[in-house]
């Protein structure tokens, strides 16, 4: 058995610890295996889960209680948990529902095929906790309504201090973690929060009304949970209450919720900036893979094409400064680059609300940003071309004015784009990937030329 004698020593996952574990499950040793697991966190065994196959899986799931498995359910890696729940019957996925909170239960049974919700819905045997359900689901997983929990601490402003503490105590059983508790009127509409150093310190006869406080921040059930996400932020909330349109009291997200939902907001646009169009992982199939990939590197394909098409017109006038073309991957990964550091700076901007309104100046700035880099690029690119390479001079003047033009174009196409596919509803991150880089390729390469047959008259 692992040494867990120090609590604060952080879980390590060993081939020798799952080997064990697939050991006894094959000889079916139920009780040293609960023995075994019971000395780690729920999410310690989701990840030992993870490495066994789906056979022993299943059966370790079976074989603890629902108290541990429905927590397991939840930690597991999303492909596997599809795969455990249709192995578990309705009565079974059921069972688990029962000990998991609203949201976390709703997430579940969302993840089920359309015919086997309604049946593990009914299978549910506490009526309120399958009607809050229900409601949940009803709304956009998008949506604060989405990841919102129903289970609250709430109480009325005409309770006394006493009463409240009463109440409180009820309430509590039902709340994993009581964040805050939330001051309602006679209909449920929200007024305020209550401070628990005010309710332990203020007298027992004194009124609710007389101690909440009233500048509690809320969100709206159909708020966007990246909205959501940026008040609890703002506010350094560790959960918010969610109301309806009657300002009633409907719910509240806690940050572990919204740290979910960041870390899988990162991870999409990590993917759509590599160009990458659909959420997948590595162990995905073959077939999910190329559909996710494939779309962009056609894109890129097809603004090589364009490139090389912009070049061939030039190709016949080129004469005696065919040399130009040994420096359009400069001029290609200039454009590029410039482009996807302005459009990351620009899309973490939209994200975290601090460019709204401000187009205009960020343009400007982007413009004088890049002539101050175009130059300074500009400069060291003479110096290397014509006296390290041996370039003439009037070919490193064309190839450094046309680096200042381009890093300009660049820095305005990387700033413009992002911003445009935002108004027009569109993810930005798309525009920190293979589109900014395929675009800026081409139009560099066309002022790389026309920059050249100026000066040059190719």
């Amino acid at each position: 058995m692992e040494d867990n004698s120090q609590d604060n020593i952080q879980f390590q996952l060993t081939d020798k610890l799952v080997e064990k574990v697939e050991i006894l499950v094959e000889k079916q040793n139920d009780k040293e295996i609960k023995s075994l697991l019971n000395e780690y966190h729920h999410a310690d065994i989701a990840e030992i889960l993870d490495e066994l196959n789906l056979d022993e899986a299943v059966y370790v799931i079976k074989l603890l209680g629902s108290e541990i498995t429905s927590e397991i359910l939840m930690e597991l890696d999303e492909d596997i948990r599809e795969k455990v729940l249709k192995n578990l019957s309705n009565k079974e996925i059921a069972e688990e529902i029962e000990e998991l909170d609203t949201d976390d239960a709703a997430d579940i049974i969302a993840e089920l095929p359309e015919d086997r919700q309604a049946e593990v819905i009914s299978q549910i045997e506490d009526t309120e906790h399958r009607e809050e359900i229900q409601e949940l689901l009803a709304y956009d997983e998008d949506t604060a309504g989405g990841l919102m929990a129903k289970e609250l601490v709430k109480v009325y402003e005409t309770w006394t201090v006493a009463g409240c503490l009463r109440r409180i105590r009820g309430q509590a059983r039902d709340v994993t973690r009581v964040h805050s508790v939330y001051v309602v009127d006679r209909q449920g509409k929200l007024i305020g929060r209550l401070s628990l150093k005010d309710l332990i310190v203020s007298k027992s006869d004194q009124k609710i009304a007389d101690i909440v406080k009233d500048n509690v921040a809320w969100v709206h059930v159909h708020d966007d949970v990246e909205d959501v996400a940026k008040i609890m932020a703002k506010y350094d909330l560790e959960a918010v209450p969610v109301v309806n349109d009657h300002n009633i009291l409907v719910g509240r997200i806690t940050v572990d919720d919204i740290i979910d939902v960041i870390r899988e907001e990162a991870d999409k646009d990590y993917q759509l900036a590599a160009g990458i169009s659909q959420d997948v992982e590595a162990d995905d199939s073959i077939l999910k893979l190329t559909k996710a990939r494939l779309p962009w590197l056609f894109i890129g394909m097809f603004g090589g094409l364009g490139a090389a098409s912009i070049i061939e017109q030039f190709n016949d006038n080129m004469g005696n400064f065919v040399v130009l073309l040994s420096f359009v991957p400069l001029i290609q990964a200039t454009a590029g680059n410039v482009g996807v550091q302005s459009s990351a700076i620009v899309v973490q901007g939209i994200a975290n609300g601090t460019i709204d309104g401000k187009i205009l100046k960020r343009l400007f700035k982007e413009f004088l940003l890049g002539v101050v880099n175009g130059i300074a690029i500009s400069l060291v690119a003479i110096l290397i071309t014509h006296f390290i390479f041996g370039t003439p001079y009037i070919v490193s003047i064309t190839i450094s004015i046309a680096l200042i033009a381009v890093i300009i174009m660049a820095a305005l196409i990387g700033t413009f784009i992002p911003i445009f596919l935002d108004k027009r509803g569109i993810d930005p991150a798309v525009a920190t990937g293979p589109f900014i880089t395929t675009s800026n390729d081409v139009f560099g390469i066309l002022i790389y030329f026309l920059i050249a047959k100026l000066i040059l008259g190719i």
